[in-house]
């Protein structure tokens, strides 16, 4: 009888096993996935409890709430408080929808504002400082160079290859894709993304899904190396940069221009009054050396003759 209840029990547990395996989130790795009923896989986010939908990529602001949210493991990981003052990941507020909200504070009761991406636009304030509006970025410049400038591939092929990548891998339209320009080893990519359906995935999300999957710490389930290759030879990204456009300028661009100006102003000002110190002075010793002159030879003018 027992080695019957093995039998059965084996079974069981194979055909239960493949179904657990395949209650997971291809497009995020730090989902919390639970079978809740006949082939129904629910999948959570850690940090936010919101749901997530596996099929396209999960926004950036909910990504940065997860990896900002210790896991149940009994492991080390990294509080909150290290990073919350840097203009890198911090524990973002959001709304249901996954939009970040337009104003962002950390522990220390420190404030800022940002756009669509989670980039701050302000500079720092209190727990008073108003964020009207959530500025979108319209535009986001990725510049990226690859390893071994001197075998250079053909523009069009990385281009081609590049684009495949970005449609595929990240579920993005190409038409949200205005250029790929490159210059070995440099590559120049912009997306362009003025107005966006609901449906499409956000150019920032992009953005972060790409630069995690360079970092070496993908967020897909998955298949999380990035492999690219262009004509079957492997494109081996080095060094990443990310640039964002919003629709209005940062609002503390023109107080760094107007602390810049005032430095120069203030630079120029001291170098002249130096300037015209020296200038005082010098003539002052002239005046000084030349009126000694003159009273030496009245005194040699005015000395009775020995003869």
């Amino acid at each position: 009888m027992k080695p019957l209840f093995g039998v059965v029990l084996g079974l069981i547990l194979a055909v239960a096993s493949p179904a657990h395996d395949s209650c997971t989130c291809a497009t995020n790795k730090w989902a919390v996935c639970a079978q809740d009923g006949p082939g129904n896989c629910t999948c959570r986010l850690a940090g936010s409890d919101q749901p997530v939908d596996c099929s396209t990529l999960t926004s950036k602001c909910f990504l940065m709430k997860a990896e900002m949210t210790p896991p149940k493991e009994k492991r080390l990981w990294r509080p909150p408080h290290a990073v919350s003052d840097s203009d890198g990941i911090y524990n973002p507020d959001c709304e249901d929808s996954g939009v970040f909200k337009a104003r962002q504070c950390n522990q220390s009761s420190s404030c800022w504002c940002v756009n669509s991406a989670g980039v701050r636009r302000t500079e720092r304030g209190g727990r008073s400082l108003n964020c009207s509006e959530l500025v979108r970025t319209r535009w986001i410049y990725i510049e990226l160079t690859h390893k071994g400038s001197s075998n250079a591939f053909h523009a069009p092929d990385v281009a081609k290859a590049l684009t495949q990548l970005l449609e595929s891998r990240y579920k993005l339209h190409p038409k949200y894709i205005a250029a790929i320009k490159y210059d070995p080893p440099l590559i120049q990519i912009r997306l362009d993304q003025n107005k966006k359906p609901r449906w499409d995935v956000d150019i920032a999300d992009v953005a972060y899904y790409f630069e995690k999957d360079v970092n070496n710490d993908s967020v897909f389930h998955a298949n999380s190396k990035l492999n690219v290759s262009v004509n079957g030879d492997a494109l081996a990204i080095e060094k990443l940069w990310i640039y964002y456009v919003d629709e209005k300028p940062p609002e503390f661009c023109m107080r760094q221009l107007a602390a810049g100006i005032s430095a120069v102003v203030t630079v120029v000002l001291l170098t002249a009054a130096i300037g015209i110190a020296v200038l005082l002075i010098l003539r002052w010793l002239r005046t000084r050396t030349y009126k000694k002159f003159e009273c030496k030879e009245m005194r040699e003018i005015k000395a009775p003759s020995l003869e």
